[in-house]
């Protein structure tokens, strides 16, 4: 059974920090790309941040230089680090595994509220 559940994601103040987990089960992990993306209320969702299985990364422009996403294969979680966060970064995130093959899921996803 796949499940990917993230983590780590509340309530914090503009200029803040927090670190999102997301752990996988059931899919071969260390062969995957994992990315993670974001949909706030009335906005499309966006690819936030990904890395490859070779641990090659990217960013949306938005983020960078203020989030960093990395992996542990020994724990099947990717993370992201989240730094200087601003109101503009509200939204749910959303974690997703992708294959080679295309095959891919969904994690349900975690609430990030910025306050200002």
């Amino acid at each position: 059974q796949v499940q990917l559940v993230e983590s780590g994601g509340g309530l914090v103040q503009p200029g803040g920090s927090l670190r999102l987990s997301c752990a996988a089960s059931g899919i071969i992990f260390n062969i995957a790309d994992m990315g993670w993306y974001r949909q706030a209320p009335g906005k499309q969702r966006e690819l936030v941040a990904r890395i490859t299985a070779g641990g090659s990364t990217n960013y949306a422009d938005s983020v960078k230089g203020r989030f960093t996403i990395s992996r542990d294969n020994g724990k099947n979680t990717v993370y992201l680090q989240m730094d200087k966060l601003t109101p503009e970064d509200t939204a749910v995130y959303s974690c997703k595994v992708e294959y080679y093959n295309r095959h891919y899921y969904w994690g349900q996803g975690t609430q990030v509220t910025v306050s200002s």
